[in-house]
C-alpha cells in the first residue's frame, strides 16, 4: 500500500495529497457505491473501490471527471439531446481520459 502511496505522490508532498482530494467526499462516496454493486458488498470491495476512486483523483481534476461523467450520462439518454453528446472531438477527450483514469485505476486497485 505504501508503495502505491508513493507511486501516486501523495508521501512525497503534503501539498501534492491535498490537491489530489479536491474531490468531494459524496462523489467519492457515489463512486465506491456504484463500484460496490459492480463488484460485490464485501470488505475488499470497499477497500478496492475506494483505492480505485482515488486512484482516478490523482490523475483527473474533477471538474474533468464531473464533465466527463455528465457526457457517459447523457449518452444513456434518448432524444435529441442525448445526440450531441455521441459525438465531437472535446467530449470524446474527455471521455478519454476518464477511462484512461479508470484503466490504471483498475491496474493499482483491482
Amino acid at each position: 500500500m505504501k508503495r502505491a502511496l508513493v507511486l501516486l505522490g501523495l508521501l512525497a508532498a503534503p501539498a501534492a495529497a491535498q490537491q489530489v482530494n479536491d474531490y468531494p467526499t459524496e462523489a467519492r462516496v457515489e463512486y465506491a457505491v456504484a463500484c460496490m454493486a459492480t463488484n460485490g458488498e464485501t470488505a475488499d470491495a470497499l477497500q478496492r473501490c475506494s483505492c480505485a476512486i482515488d486512484a482516478i483523483a490523482a490523475v483527473l481534476p474533477y471538474e474533468e471527471y464531473v464533465s466527463a461523467e455528465t457526457v457517459l450520462r447523457m449518452r444513456q439518454t434518448t432524444g435529441d439531446r442525448s445526440g450531441m453528446f455521441k459525438g465531437g472531438g472535446v467530449m470524446e477527450a474527455m471521455v478519454a481520459d476518464l477511462r484512461r483514469a479508470e484503466a490504471e485505476a483498475e491496474i493499482l486497485c483491482f
